[in-house]
């Protein structure tokens, strides 16, 4: 749980901005931004399952690193259905 990155969005949450406003910088064209999705959407499933096996191991941990309970489900609810 030490290597936990969290989200840009769940960095917005934190921090009072919209959600859906958080602003992504533009990363070249073509199969470099490609990638850079791909590998910025793994990073964020990732984050996602590990805040879901926090939450049901150890859920005063949530609070440790700066996340209410009601975010936390918020960010869990985003991992794809048969993650859940």
């Amino acid at each position: 749980m030490n290597e936990i990155i969290a989200s840009a969005q769940c960095n917005a949450v934190r921090s009072g901005m919209p959600a859906g406003r958080v602003a992504t910088p533009r990363r070249g064209s073509g199969l470099t931004a490609l990638r850079n999705n791909i590998a910025a959407w793994r990073e964020r499933a990732r984050f996602r399952w590990q805040l879901k096996e926090m939450a049901q191991t150890s859920p005063h941990l949530i609070d440790d690193i700066g996340l209410t309970r009601q975010q936390a489900e918020a960010e869990i609810a985003k991992l794809p259905f048969w993650q859940r």
